[in-house]
């Protein structure tokens, strides 16, 4: 184990980079060695992000992998595709990778250029990249050089369903995800539709053909039975900045399973979920700025559709704090470490 973890940022100017910045400032043994930034090279990180002022002295470089060569651990905070086209050199250079982008989440090259629209740099490293879901994958990632940090809405939806789908009492087709997303979700980038005269007091759905974050689902979740997931995942946007909430709806193939404690003990031991007691639901503000996910599940008129709900906030457990908590893991350091900040109430 190191002592002290230099660490390295690619793309600390959007949203998930400032959110690493806020989590890696605090975190009891590492150092901010590098943060690049093609756009701002040159300007110091607490100019463009003021809440950082007197924690990180830094000022954006330009991109280098030589310099990036000296850090023990790089997290890619990039648009899909940035990743793929410098993680090569890094991990032959013995330097560990936690891509925040989906350049290396599924495992198939051909599924993820129908997805990304765009043929994969390194398809030979697909295999080797372990994927960052803690909860499930944890003795992988502590072995691993590179980890794929799940998606947002992935991560949500498959700590929801994974446990009834491990006991088997559930179905394995016609699963129903419904789930919604604060707009700094869409990115810290000029777009019509994020703007706050477009999204504010406003709902709606999108990419409902066929979400990104799909074929990621279905991969895990068919982890956990061996067979095909059939699922429907409907995205929506709502007028908030951070927050997810995802509804699930599964049809029951053990109507004798007690589902509670499914959940109970499958997540007994797990620092960053919370199963919450019969009867109580989860709310957004209950995880803004933590990492942690909360579930609830219901059994509405005691029928034969079971309902989860989950809730995260997408810039931490959907993002930043999840690849902070694998980063911890991969230098058997404590889990949690860097990562015990309350959620923020009111």
């Amino acid at each position: 184990m190191t002592n002290t973890i230099k660490v390295g940022i690619v793309g600390g100017t959007g949203y998930t980079g400032v959110e690493l910045l806020r989590l890696l400032a605090q975190h009891p043994q590492v150092e901010l060695h590098a943060i690049t930034s093609r756009s701002e090279a040159g300007r110091p990180v607490a100019e463009l992000f003021p809440n950082l002022r007197h924690r990180v002295d830094l000022a954006f470089i330009e991109p280098s992998v030589a310099n990036l060569r000296e850090c023990d651990v790089v997290f890619y905070a990039t648009p899909n595709g940035t990743a793929m086209q410098q993680v090569p050199a890094l991990l032959a250079a013995g330097v560990r990778v936690v891509d925040l982008a989906a350049d290396f989440r599924l495992r198939d090259p051909a599924t993820w250029q129908q997805w990304y629209a765009l043929e994969h740099a390194c398809p030979e490293l697909l295999s080797q990249a372990v994927y960052g879901l803690p909860e499930f994958n944890r003795e992988a990632i502590r072995g691993a050089q590179l980890v794929a940090n799940p998606g947002c809405y992935a991560t949500a939806v498959q700590l929801g369903f994974y446990p009834l789908l491990h006991a088997g009492a559930i179905a394995t087709d016609g699963l129903i995800a419904d789930c919604k997303s604060g707009v700094s979700g869409a990115g810290r980038t000029a777009n019509l539709g994020i703007l706050l005269a477009e999204a504010g007091e406003n709902f709606r759905a999108y990419n409902v053909s066929g979400h990104r974050h799909l074929p990621e689902i279905c991969q895990g979740l068919q982890q956990a039975t061996g067979q095909a997931i059939g699922l429907t995942f409907v995205p929506h946007l709502v007028p908030m900045i951070r927050g997810i909430h995802v509804t699930l709806y599964a049809p029951i193939r053990d109507s004798t399973a007690d589902f509670q404690a499914i959940f109970a003990d499958c997540y007994r031991q797990e620092p960053c979920v919370d199963v919450l007691p019969a009867g109580m639901l989860p709310e957004t503000r209950s995880v803004r700025g933590a990492n942690q996910c909360r579930i609830a599940v219901q059994r509405p008129q005691q029928g034969s559709v079971l309902v989860v709900l989950a809730v995260i906030d997408n810039l931490v457990k959907g993002a930043a704090g999840q690849a902070v908590h694998n980063m911890n893991l991969m230098f058997g350091l404590p889990e949690t470490a860097g990562l015990d900040g309350i959620a923020l109430l009111p």
